[in-house]
């Protein structure tokens, strides 16, 4: 019984391959064949008669091809239907004669079909997060953002992979910033667009800082120009929503983005050197490193009122990147507590000290990711605080005080544990939501 690879009447020559698969070319159309029978040749030379040229083996022996390696290495190439037409038949011709060749010839064709198969081959929306995490991980970016820098270019990217996933609707969802202006806390009321449009126009601060240019004054894309821009924070907020001639929409998303990825590759072409910088907020400066600390918590508070806005599930920082937010607010503290002091909020000092003395100490305990203890100067605002002079002690969740910092929690509500001068503790309490701003 003749079997599918014996070819019909073949006679089995030595030159075949027993038990090899064969890969037979592509058969030509019944069209592509000429219907006129060829042209009448020379007259066959008798059987008795030498044959001329090398010899009836001649047929058989081609001269020598492509080496074996480099066929092999045309395989996949030929499964995707990529060689050249010399290339296709030296590779066809080697599969009749190289069985695993030929094996892998097939394994390569059936791989390419499956690349046309006509099905969802959408991928988990998290593995792209996941891949990247792993990437960054195991090999630094060829130019490093500096570790100071870290947590706002983390923060502005979640916030963007928020922003990404909301629908156009969701953009008008209205959303309530809230912050503690020394006495209670007040609200204003914007949009999921208005937020993005508050922090593109407040980390403009940083971009004039760095000589980049003033983006509510330079009418970027998506900003409103003007011929100059406030300094404080909130006014420069109320003047590009009052200098937009229509509510923001998503269009906003795209100059905030850029503005921030311009920020970060600033900063790590700059050098050390740019840490130091100052950046005025008007009634107050902060070094450089200290201000894109601060842009990031401030980038994470409003992703998180932007996501319970619109029903998004949203995480804290990293433990990392959480326990220098807190370290930046509990080093403003004794600043914060002395100008409350100055605006009668607070109570006086008990002691006069010598400038830069410590004094009294409160000590503040941080805890959950992120945490740690931390000793704040009660009657020095440029001194730093030490566990001998402790009068007082406070314990506080992490979140909670950030939450509090950011005048989302009132004072009289965020300690969870209290020990002390009640009055130092109030006092301390309540200058920790001051630190908040719209």
């Amino acid at each position: 019984m003749t079997g599918p690879l014996d070819g019909g009447g073949r006679d089995g020559g030595e030159d075949e391959v027993r038990g090899a698969p064969r890969i037979p070319a592509p058969r030509r159309a019944v069209d592509d064949f000429d219907p006129m029978p060829p042209a009448p040749g020379p007259a066959p030379v008798p059987a008795t008669a030498p044959a001329p040229g090398p010899g009836p083996g001649a047929a058989a022996q081609a001269p020598p091809g492509l080496p074996h390696t480099v066929l092999k290495s045309l395989l996949g190439a030929w499964a995707l239907s990529a060689c050249s037409a010399e290339e296709t038949a030296a590779v066809e011709d080697h599969l009749t004669e190289c069985a695993p060749c030929a094996d892998e010839a097939l394994r390569l064709r059936d791989a390419v079909a499956l690349l046309h198969h006509e099905r969802d081959l959408d991928l988990d929306p998290l593995l792209r997060s996941r891949v990247l995490e792993n990437c960054l991980g195991r090999r630094p970016a060829r130019i490093p953002v500096p570790d100071w820098a870290g947590p706002y270019d983390a923060e502005t990217a979640r916030l963007d992979a928020l922003l990404r996933d909301i629908g156009d609707a969701e953009w008008h969802t209205p959303v309530r910033l809230k912050w503690f202006d020394g006495e209670g806390a007040v609200s204003r009321r914007t949009t999921v667009a208005g937020v993005i449009g508050h922090l593109l126009a407040v980390d403009g601060l940083v971009m004039s800082a760095l000589g980049l240019g003033d983006p509510l004054v330079a009418g970027d894309p998506g900003t409103p120009p003007g011929p100059a821009a406030p300094v404080v924070p909130r006014d420069r907020t109320e003047a590009y929503w009052r200098a937009a001639h229509h509510p923001p929409t998503r269009t906003i998303r795209e100059p905030w983005r850029e503005q921030s990825h311009t920020l970060i590759r600033t900063v790590s072409f700059a050098g050390r050197g740019v840490a130091e910088l100052s950046v005025s907020y008007g009634d107050f400066a902060l070094p450089l490193r200290d201000s894109l600390l601060d842009r990031a918590f401030e980038c994470w508070v409003h992703a998180e009122d932007i996501a319970n806005a619109v029903d998004y599930p949203y995480e804290a920082p990293s433990g990392a990147h959480l326990h220098g937010m807190i370290d930046l607010a509990a080093r403003q503290l004794p600043a914060a507590l002395a100008d409350r002091r100055r605006a009668g909020l607070a109570a006086p000092p008990r002691h006069l000290v010598a400038a830069g003395a410590p004094g009294r100490s409160l000590h503040l305990e941080v805890e959950g990711s992120g945490g740690g203890h931390w000793y704040i100067a009660l009657d020095s605002p440029g001194a730093v605080g030490t566990p001998d002079e402790t009068v007082a002690q406070v314990a506080l969740d992490a979140e909670e005080f950030c939450q509090l910092v950011a005048g989302h929690v009132p004072p009289e509500e965020a300690a969870a544990g209290q020990d002390g001068d009640r009055e130092a503790i109030k006092d301390v309490l309540f200058a920790a939501a001051s630190l908040s701003r719209m």
